[in-house]
């Protein structure tokens, strides 16, 4: 796996991962919403982890900054 994500876009998928889960554990979301919401939760903080996102490997995106390494 290459890694595709940059810094800030995993911090705001941790960050919004997290909330996610505050908001259901406090019961501010229930219901079927909240088993949409904690499975795209855990998406978020698993590809936040890994840095690579499958999804913007099919589209073709990089938020990823690449060190260009000058060769002598």
């Amino acid at each position: 796996m290459k890694r595709n994500m940059g810094k800030i876009d995993k911090i705001l998928r941790f960050a919004i991962a997290v909330i996610i889960a505050l908001l259901i554990y406090y019961e501010v979301i229930g219901g079927a919403l909240s088993y949409i919401l904690l499975t795209v939760a855990a998406v978020f903080l698993l590809t936040s982890l890994t840095g690579f996102c499958p999804l913007y490997g099919v589209l073709g995106l990089n938020s990823c900054k690449i060190k260009k390494v000058d060769k002598p």
